[in-house]
């Protein structure tokens, strides 16, 4: 148990850990929706739902590369948790997805990234970031 207390002085190490995997997964959702900036809209995707993941695909990644950069990493976190609250609410009340749905993704990986952005957003970046060193200069 005493050995466990002794990460305290090694927390900015799992913010980064947690910084790098969130970036990691935002730049990779985001650049997956880069193929939408070729599509028209149909039945199955309307005009203003493909203008929003249009949109996705250059928040999302940049995003993510402010986490890895652990830069404005509070907005950032900010932003990327108001996405993950559309994804769920889209999840639950517009496709009726369940949390935990068998053969298909339900929402308990969203809210697992939200989470972890509200945990961002209360603790910061952490000192192995560019939000310490810019603090640092002030």
């Amino acid at each position: 148990m005493m050995c466990l207390s002794r990460l305290k002085n090694h927390e900015g190490w799992g913010l980064l850990v947690l910084r790098l995997v969130l970036g990691y997964i935002f730049i990779l959702h985001g650049l997956e929706k880069w193929s939408l900036w070729d599509m028209t809209a149909s039945e199955q995707m309307s005009e203003g739902m493909l203008n929003l993941f249009r949109l996705l695909s250059i928040v999302e990644p940049l995003g993510g590369l402010a986490l890895i950069l652990g830069f404005l990493t509070r907005w950032a976190s900010l932003g990327l948790g108001i996405i993950m609250v559309g994804a769920i609410y889209f999840k639950m009340s517009v496709w009726g997805v369940p949390f935990a749905a068998q053969n298909a993704t339900g929402w308990e990986f969203d809210l697992v990234l939200l989470a972890a952005f509200v945990s961002l957003m209360f603790t910061g970046a952490g000192h192995i970031a560019l939000d310490r060193m810019m603090c640092k200069k002030k």
